[in-house]
């Protein structure tokens, strides 16, 4: 696979990213203040069985590739371009492991559900973790333009 291969495939990871948080962001965070605390339960255990798959995995691969694009990248990819893509991925990761997934993990406990106070923090911080996930894909289009548009 050419650098240059190795690079779309992690501008189009990226957009499959920012896809899905921007499903968590306007539908899917939202509703559950909607549902009664029995229902809120249910719906988080599929989301959580879920998560695996279409959320831990792409970003995986998504920060293993930016890792592998600091070293196997086109010729003339630009350096701020190499290190902000990795960097946003990194911040949004340390913030979830420090905020939103410690408050995920309490609001799967707290039996108010839906109208739980973590539930609130995620809904008005959230947004900051859907910039980060959408400025490492709008570094990554940058780039392929800058080499290729």
């Amino acid at each position: 696979m050419t650098e240059s291969t190795f690079l779309v495939l992690n501008l189009a990871l990226a957009f499959y990213l920012v896809g899905a948080i921007w499903a968590h962001e306007v539908d899917i965070f939202r509703n559950w203040r909607v549902l009664d605390p029995e229902n809120f339960r249910r719906l988080q255990t599929v989301h959580w069985k879920k998560l695996p798959y279409w959320i831990f995995a792409p970003l995986g691969l998504a920060l293993a590739g930016s890792v592998t694009l600091v070293w196997y990248h086109p010729p003339g990819s630009p350096s701020w371009a190499i290190w902000s893509s990795i960097g946003a991925q990194l911040i949004s990761h340390i913030l979830t492991a420090v905020l939103w997934g410690r408050w995920q993990a309490k609001l799967s406990k707290d039996s108010a559900g839906g109208r739980s106070p973590y539930l609130a923090k995620i809904l008005n911080t959230h947004w900051v973790r859907t910039f980060l996930i959408n400025a490492y894909a709008l570094i990554l289009l940058v780039w392929v333009i800058k080499l290729y548009g």
